[in-house]
């Protein structure tokens, strides 16, 4: 007779030899349905099942032992194997892999959803106290034009006081004449954002972190008093110890945060907004969101504006005005948060239009030198200032114009700047014809396109801007974004670029000129320069690049003929054509040739067990279970696990065809 003690321990051991049976089942189960699911699972959800699938080999499998001791030991684990792969396709149709966070992220995450949350609130307290909150909720269909204005300046009052993310968006807007109505885009346009100073203190700590050495050491002097304070950035007058007169951006301290929590709420009110509401669908809000995001975070890595600067540096190299000049990079400086530039004399083109006749500037020559190096840069280069507002323009001493901040850049390719040349041309000419060809090169067209109604309609649209005897102005080109729209065709983003930047710069170079006809003057810069393209010594030098492209084809043209017309004489000419030659065609129809079998498999274990679970007599295993019967549930298993695998493959196949 074993004593207390004795007992005890045989009880401790007993358990723990119970709880490590019970472990191995499970993580046996996890790795069995993994492996018989044939593609992969997470960890999290495999080990619950696994547990799932020990449960019910105990809950099910002690009952049937119970009755027939050792007979249904595989039909046990079957139903144990079947529990737990139900349990992996029940979760993967419900909650897909990849949908839901992972632990760490998932704690992690937790701070930033109650600070999300929060500003959320805020968010929406703003929107109530202008009267938007119908709107957000999609309650609010199109108001009259009456009411348009007044909602409009709500909508300004709102971003303006949502901060520096919201009032971006808003100057982006602003600039969206294809987009929005012109009250919207007029009151928008008055958007800006006066921040005060960072104190000195947090500028230094952000200046000693990213050069990693004091202020001191890396340059000669610094003054602490800013020249310009803005949302994003600072700039401070500093002179480096090689004596170069430098100015130095700073990143604001903590704003990269901030800007990142007010861009996943941006994201997710446009794809709320697209669901939920007609005119956010009309206006694509999540794509216009996802460029927004993307431009503003590149504005925030001044990494992006200083490779901006070398690009566009490099680009108009030896073929830029004499009166615009650039300011010159000092990279060994520069980091995310800091660019370094050299320090130009002069002062910003919004404080000096007002003192420009004091300074015996000519206006026309100043305006047709800027909009001259903007449609250089779009036309020729590729890569252009995207937003040329006065603040980013400064007029130097000696007369002389500087463009500045290339946080935002445009970049168009080859094909691309040919259909802008072409649009260019056409309006030039007043030719429907080649304007629609030309359009439709620069524009995404849908499915089903009338293009002798687009003509049409292009006509009208020049019969009432480009007539004799009219001035072309910016209503123009509302009414080409307008009759974009109509004919449902997509503007691309770097198109979308390019006029932003020209609505931009019109309203700059009417500060500078008042009466500047920037039509007119970008149809004669087309004419001048464009059209130097078709003069007869570019012709030659463009067929002569070609020709010498197409010699080596050229050269084997007889060859190749030749055994060709020696094949079809002697009747040796054929077409070989291979099927599946692509490997992932050859993938596709195996997949669906592996589903096709497994199906077929599983259908055909799942009748002959039905037939045999059916059928009496035959040997004898048990008291009351015949061989046949055995035969039958174990079959019913390996259909069932047939089937989940074909399930779980669908299930998981459209996850992923669905994050595509």
């Amino acid at each position: 007779m074993l004593s207390a003690g004795e007992a005890g321990v045989d009880r401790g051991v007993l358990w723990v030899a119970t709880t490590l049976t019970a472990l191995a089942l499970a993580v046996g189960l996890a790795w069995g349905a993994r492996r018989l699911l044939g593609l992969p699972v997470g960890t999290r959800r495999t080990l619950a099942a696994g547990l799932l699938g020990m449960v019910v080999s105990w809950a099910v499998g002690g009952n049937i032992q119970r009755h027939n001791p050792g007979v249904f030991m595989t039909v046990t684990l079957g139903v144990a194997l079947l529990a737990s792969m139900t349990f992996i396709v029940v979760i993967e149709a419900l909650v897909p892999s990849g949908s839901w966070p992972g632990t760490v992220e998932f704690v992690r995450g937790l701070r930033r959803r109650a600070a999300r949350g929060r500003r959320y609130s805020q968010i929406s307290r703003i929107a109530a106290r202008h009267g938007l909150g119908p709107y957000l909720r999609g309650r609010r269909r199109a108001d009259p034009d009456g009411r348009r204005a007044v909602l409009a300046r709500s909508l300004r009052q709102a971003l303006q006081e949502g901060g520096v993310t919201f009032v971006k968006l808003g100057q982006v807007l602003s600039t969206r004449r294809d987009l929005l109505p012109v009250e919207f885009v007029d009151a928008l346009a008055l958007l800006q954002h006066r921040v005060a100073p960072a104190p000195w203190a947090e500028v230094e700590a952000v200046l000693t972190a990213e050069s990693g050495a004091p202020v001191c050491d890396v340059f000669a002097e610094f003054d602490p008093e800013p020249l310009a304070a803005a949302s994003i950035a600072q700039v401070h007058r500093a002179r480096l110890r090689s004596g170069d007169e430098v100015v130095v951006k700073i990143q604001r301290p903590g704003i990269g945060p901030i800007v990142e929590r007010d861009l996943d709420i941006l994201a997710r009110l446009a794809a709320s907004l697209d669901r939920r509401t007609a005119w956010g669908h009309a206006l694509g809000l999540v794509e216009l969101a996802d460029g927004f995001a993307v431009a503003l975070r590149e504005e925030l890595d001044f990494r992006i504006e200083a490779r901006n600067t070398a690009a566009v540096l490099a680009a108009g190299s030896g073929r830029r005005d004499p009166n615009l000049v650039l300011p010159r990079l000092h990279p060994e400086l520069s980091t995310a948060r800091v660019l370094v530039l050299d320090r130009l004399d002069g002062v910003p083109l919004g404080t000096a239009m007002a003192t420009l006749d004091e300074r015996g500037v000519d206006r026309g020559g100043l305006a047709r030198t800027l909009l001259g190096e903007l449609l250089r840069q779009i036309m020729f280069d590729g890569v252009f200032h995207a937003d040329p507002h006065p603040g980013n323009i400064m007029l130097l001493t000696d007369g002389r114009l500087a463009l500045l901040d290339f946080g935002s850049v445009g970049r168009i390719d080859a094909q691309l700047r040919g259909g802008l040349q072409d649009l260019l041309l056409a309006l030039g000419r007043a030719d429907p014809v080649a304007m629609s060809d030309a359009l439709l090169r620069v524009v995404t067209r849908p499915a089903e396109l009338d293009e002798q109604r687009l003509q049409r309609a292009l006509g009208q649209f020049m019969a009432r801007h480009l007539s004799a005897g009219l001035a072309p102005d910016m209503a123009m080109f509302t009414d080409l974004f307008r009759l974009v729209s109509a004919f449902e065709l997509t503007v691309a983003p770097e198109i979308a670029a390019v006029f932003r930047a020209l609505a931009t710069v019109e309203g700059t170079l009417t500060g500078i000129e008042p009466g500047f006809d920037i039509f007119a003057e970008a149809r004669g810069y087309a004419t001048a320069h464009i059209s130097e393209q078709f003069e007869p010594g570019s012709l030659r030098d463009a067929a002569t690049s070609e020709l010498l492209h197409l010699l080596p084809v050229l050269r084997r043209l007889p060859r190749r003929f030749e055994r060709l017309t020696g094949a079809l004489e002697e009747g040796r000419l054929g077409v070989n054509v291979r099927l599946l030659a692509d490997e992932r065609d050859r993938r596709v129809v195996t997949s669906m040739l592996h589903q096709t079998l497994l199906t077929v498999l599983g259908a055909t274990a799942g009748i002959m067990a039905v037939l045999l679970l059916g059928t009496e007599g035959g040997p004898r295993v048990g008291e009351s279970v015949g061989l046949y019967q055995v035969f039958g549930y174990n079959l019913l298993v390996v259909s069932c696990v047939l089937v989940l695998r074909v399930l779980f493959t669908i299930f998981r196949a459209e996850r992923v065809e669905s994050r595509r």
